[in-house]
């Protein structure tokens, strides 16, 4: 399991400002239920100044989605508008004490609900529509101008780290190629260079310390076990899942029965991923048998 702080658990086992405010006049939500995190931010904005009198919170998702809700509604009530768009998602996980890396999507999902409820205040419409050829993970639906804006603000340099402040790239991995692109752009902004190599720092996980003694052998085992835990809730949909290679960081998976092709496959194997990261306390990879190099089918 993630080491979380005993703010982030005050804040999921008895959040605060849960629910929908009466006579909300700024509604903002984003994500979906689909891709595992869902927001619905509603505000009471005095009119006279703008300012903040009440906030709740509608989230669907983990312990560190519903206590970053929680730590938002806290830190902007009482602020006027135009100080609560200053509240980064960076400020969120600080209230907190803290997230776990793998974990920042969840304060950054608070940001933008924030900016969305916001712009219903003011009668905008908040833009977060993609343009064609802007979409760059389709598995969870991130665009560029949202990696771009997370990389910036929050300083990243790996994919590692625009996977854990976004999801994108943590499901079927085919956009990684498009994020080390842009990562290489925002980075020569600012004087740096982009090592495709480059790990972000490891998390100091329970799950961390347990298994980084392990053997291979004990760590296919332990992955074994993941996917077993999982496959009654495949077989039940008609389908199934199977070990075929674990290459480093990077775990190779046929998708059988149901499963194969079918439209949410990219989902299934995104929250595979994240059960196994949870697991191992690592960051992973998890891709579909067919996309493993010829050298490695072939047993070279």
């Amino acid at each position: 399991m993630w080491d979380y702080s005993e703010k982030v658990k005050e804040h999921f086992f008895d959040p605060k400002n849960a629910g929908a405010v009466e006579n909300a006049n700024a509604i903002g939500e984003v994500g979906s239920i689909s891709c595992g995190d869902a927001l619905r931010l509603t505000l009471r904005v005095n009119e006279d100044g703008d300012v903040i009198e009440d906030a709740g919170f509608q989230t669907f998702g983990c312990g560190s989605a519903i206590a970053s809700s929680s730590a938002l509604t806290e830190i902007i009530k009482g602020m006027n508008v135009e100080e609560a768009l200053n509240v980064s998602n960076q400020d969120i996980a600080d209230f907190l004490d803290g997230l776990p890396p793998e974990k920042m999507h969840c304060s950054v999902m608070g940001r933008e609900a924030l900016q969305a409820a916001v712009a219903n205040y003011r009668g905008e419409e908040w833009e977060d529509d993609h343009e064609e050829g802007a979409l760059i993970c389709k598995c969870f639906a991130i665009d560029a101008v949202m990696i771009e804006d997370t990389i910036r603000a929050n300083n990243l340099s790996t994919v590692e780290e625009v996977t854990n402040y976004t999801k994108a790239g943590g499901g079927c991995s085919s956009c990684h190629e498009g994020i080390e692109e842009i990562l290489e752009t925002v980075m020569a902004e600012r004087g740096e260079t982009f090592n495709p190599s480059a790990k972000a720092p490891a998390p100091q996980t329970e799950a961390a310390t347990a298994t980084s003694g392990m053997t291979n052998l004990q760590r296919i085992r332990r992955i074994e076990m993941v996917l077993e835990s999982m496959r009654p809730t495949l077989k039940a949909d008609g389908g199934d899942v199977e070990l075929v290679e674990v290459d480093g960081n990077t775990i190779y998976v046929n998708m059988m029965g149901a499963c194969s092709g079918c439209q949410l496959a990219s989902a299934t194997l995104g929250g595979i991923q994240q059960r196994l990261m949870e697991e191992l306390g690592e960051f992973i990879k998890v891709v579909p048998a067919s996309q493993m190099p010829q050298a490695m089918k072939a047993g070279g």
